[in-house]
């Protein structure tokens, strides 16, 4: 009977469906405790005292006894969960088949099941194998053929191992980790097969091992083995290494170490790697306690059928790890490929896998080319984005094995490198090769290829160019065989000669040398064409354009073995600039001395004057809330001085008084008038008057007590109670305002400079700063420029105040720093930041 027997058939025609066959009768239950249904009711195994061999009757015999039950019961359970997932899973291929609710797919199965004279757990199995066909099917086809064959086995053994199969695949789908996963492969599918342990290994990014998941080996073990780095040969790392099954008849013998090798040493091992769609997710490793002979193809079918199981669960496992849902992680790894990729310097190619319809890996689609790619063929990246792998290199196979390179890291995790490898491109079926350097590294799904062309001949070339040009030398070789000169283009340069005049003769040299340095040429041309040894001479070089270069020349002879001329080679450079220093150096090393003692003085005074323009304290003042900072950087002239100053000073009335300034002029009368203006601005900043009465005061002091000295200044006073700040200018640039990341000037008041005109009025403003604001005074040393207007300087000023800093010190060291100015001038910096 098939269930197209059945009342409300919906089968289809195409797809019949198989009860399992019986010779002498219906096939008994499977001998096998795992293979029991949830409708039989499998017995717990007695236990008649301890294991210990303690009675039953003594207390502690019984209490043994107790454990022992509980844990068949406990056993039998999750059998039995196993069992009832099979034949919901049959059940619902009857509900999509027979076109019924659940109910009667659960009448129709028990009813399949006592007609033919099997367990339901057999019908359901029997029912997915016939549905399914997938790689279990197979394992269980094969192993009933070969139990067939077998006149010793019986029937149920061959039921007993499709039961076996589809129960492990129930209970490892319906696994929350791979512990689980690990369990019911050694409870339902290894153990029978005489398996006493399995472990379940993923393979890491960079090809470490991680131990995800073990049964049947001794407690402690699998903590012991929890992670193996990359390069440890183990028997896992073989099997990932090789992407090959690794059969072992005795660890022993191989040497390699392994979970659980001190407790069955001389044990059999299996480690297969665990693969979907060309990826390996990891290793399955199977252990057992003797000696493994060789075993038949059913039974490596079945290992290999539950290596592929094993992988995808670690897959599905993998996904929900990444904490996101659907394709978004894969999408999230690919685009941070991406970016990484265009951060490169040199050429590299994002590739994802491309499998065919088996779910083999058949290529890999080129999904990105970064911006530096160069491709060896010479063609355009548009020519090679989103094209396959071995389209756009079809001699990746063959040439430098680059296509297996990249496979395996997609396999495996493991980083490639390899140096001198061959890049092949057909164009116009022209193949045209480049040498590279090489680096293939995974990340996550996709693969980043990455290589660096290498020309050494060409690279030489191009260095020894440029030394050449940059030590202005220039070579030449000249054959007396065949009596052809070559001179590269930097000696036509030093000879001022144009190249279609061709070369010189090295023996009519003297022709193009000073008449005063003959006798030296003719020692030079006399050692190295008669004497045939190296030789080397300094001359001036007359050249048409009658420009006179010192020069220095080294030649070698090239003889044979009978001491016969063949060739000079040597080369030529332009030392005139040595030369002219050598000569202004002597010629100024006597007025150097003799000015020694006037430049330390002159430096002494200098110094005492730099230390009048800074503040007397050498520290910021200290005021609660607000920290200030102040930078000078004097005119990179012969005096170190000049009229700018800054100042900073809390005054009586806890007021902070913050001016800068700026005397026109350098030199000494600029610092002594400086100094004048600074102290008198700090003399009447005492009477508590405003910045513009101030400003207004010391504009009289600079026209009256002073020799007619102009200046700018600007003059600040800051409350800290109330983070108030009072302001006024006399033809100053405007301070800048830092307030949460944006830069900005204040106001251009009205305010004529100091010593112009008597009795001037200055307009005053005020702001009220915040928290963390910066305000920056500065002097025009910080931004003024011949070649640019004052609006484009504050605007680059203002652009470069913007920028984070961690520390009002380091802001003022990156203002100097990238400060635009070009004029011959002193800078004054003062700061304050609100806390």
């Amino acid at each position: 009977m098939s269930i197209r027997d059945l009342p409300g058939d919906a089968t289809r025609d195409d797809e019949p469906w198989r009860l399992p066959a019986t010779a002498d009768g219906p096939p008994s239950a499977p001998s096998t405790a795992h293979a029991a249904g949830p409708s039989e009711d499998p017995a717990p195994a007695a236990a008649s005292g301890a294991r210990g061999g303690a009675p039953a009757t003594t207390p502690v015999g019984r209490l043994a006894a107790t454990v022992e039950r509980l844990r068949a019961e406990v056993q039998a359970a999750h059998a039995a969960a196993d069992g009832r997932a099979l034949i919901e899973l049959a059940k619902g291929m009857l509900v999509e088949r027979l076109s019924c609710g659940p109910t009667e797919a659960a009448r129709q199965l028990a009813a399949l099941a006592d007609q033919a004279g099997v367990t339901p757990l057999e019908l359901a199995a029997d029912i997915v194998n016939q549905v399914v066909r997938d790689r279990l099917t197979e394992a269980a086809v094969d192993f009933a053929t070969a139990v067939g064959a077998d006149a010793r086995a019986t029937a149920p053994e061959a039921a007993s191992a499709a039961v076996r199969l589809r129960t492990a695949e129930s209970s490892a789908l319906a696994a929350e980790d791979p512990q689980a996963v690990a369990d019911s492969l050694l409870e339902h599918a290894l153990r029978p097969l005489g398996a006493s342990g399995v472990a379940v290994w993923v393979a890491g990014a960079d090809g470490s091992l991680t131990l995800a998941g073990s049964a049947g080996f001794p407690t402690g073990e699998a903590e012991r083995w929890r992670y193996v780095p990359p390069g440890v040969a183990t028997v896992a790392r073989c099997a990932l290494t090789e992407r090959e099954p690794e059969w072992i008849e005795s660890l022993a013998a191989r040497g390699l170490p392994s979970i659980g090798r001190t407790h069955h040493p001389e044990g059999g091992r299996v480690a297969v790697p665990a693969g979907v769609g060309g990826r390996i997710h990891g290793v399955l490793e199977i252990c057992w306690p003797t000696p493994l002979p060789a075993q038949p193809p059913a039974v490596v079918r079945q290992i290999d059928a539950l290596a592929e199981l094993c992988a995808h669960t670690l897959e599905i496992h993998s996904d929900a790890a990444s904490g996101s849902s659907g394709n978004s992680p894969t999408r999230s790894g690919l685009a941070e490929l991406v970016d990484l990729a265009d951060g490169l310097y040199d050429p590299a190619l994002v590739l994802v896998p491309q499998v065919d319809a088996d779910g083999h890996l058949a290529d890999f689609r080129i999904h990105h080319v970064n911006h530096r790619f160069r491709d060896p063929a010479g063609r355009p990246r548009s020519a090679v984005n989103g094209a396959l792998l071995l389209e756009a290199y079809p001699m990746a196979v063959d040439q430098s094995d680059l296509f297996q390179h990249v496979e395996r890291v997609y396999a495996t995790g493991e980083p490639f490198r390899g140096s001198r490898m061959t890049l092949t491109a057909l164009v116009d079926q022209v193949p045209l090769s480049s040498v590279a350097e090489v680096s293939i590294m995974r990340h996550g799904d996709s693969v980043l290829l990455i290589w660096r062309i290498e020309d050494e001949a060409a690279r030489l070339a191009n260095l020894l160019q440029h030394a050449q040009r940059l030590g202005r030398i220039g070579g030449f070789e000249e054959n007396f065989v065949t009596a052809e000169i070559t001179w590269n283009s930097q000696l036509f340069a030093l000879y001022g000669r144009d190249e279609a005049a061709g070369p010189v003769p090295v023996e009519q040299l003297r022709d193009h040398t000073h008449p005063d340095d003959a006798v030296v040429i003719g020692r030079f041309l006399r050692t190295v064409l008669h004497h045939r040894k190296p030789a080397s001479a300094a001359f001036r070089l007359r050249r048409r354009d009658g420009v006179t270069r010192h020069i220095r020349v080294v030649a070698e002879p090239v003889v044979d073995i009978d001491d016969t001329l063949l060739a000079v080679r040597g080369a030529y450079q332009d030392v005139s600039a040595q030369h002219w220093t050598e000569v202004a150096l002597a010629a100024t090393r006597d007025q150097l001395a003799q000015t020694e003692q006037e430049s330390a003085e002159r430096n002494r005074l200098a110094l005492q004057l730099q230390q009048a323009i800074m503040p007397v304290t050498a520290a910021p003042p200290d005021v609660p809330g607000l920290r200030t900072a102040v930078r000078y950087r004097p005119a990179e002239t012969e005096n170190l001085v000049g009229g700018d100053w800054y100042d900073a000073v809390v005054l009586p009335s806890k007021q902070v008084l913050l001016s800068v300034g700026d005397v026109a002029g350098h030199g000494i009368e600029a610092a002594t008038s400086m100094v004048v203006l600074r102290n008198a601005l700090r003399g009447l900043a005492v009477t508590g008057a405003g910045p513009a009465q101030l400003l207004s005061w010391l504009n009289n002091v600079a026209h009256h007590l002073t020799n007619s000295v102009t200046a700018t200044a600007i003059c600040a006073l800051y409350d800290p109670s109330s983070r108030v700040l009072r302001w006024a200018r006399a033809g100053h640039l405007p301070p800048v305002l830092v307030r949460e990341g944006q830069a900005a000037t204040l106001p251009m008041l009205k305010g004529l400079l100091l010593g112009a005109v008597p009795d001037v009025s200055y307009e005053e403003a005020e702001v009220r700063l915040d928290i963390a604001d910066t305000l920056l005074m500065y002097t025009d040393g910080l931004v003024e420029r011949r070649d640019r207007s004052m609006e484009e300087s504050l605007h680059h000023l203002v652009m470069t105040a913007a920028t984070s800093r961690t520390s009002l010190e380091q802001r003022l060291d990156h203002l100097l720093t990238y400060s635009r100015s070009d004029t011959d001038d002193d800078t004054c910096i003062i700061s304050i930041e609100v806390m």
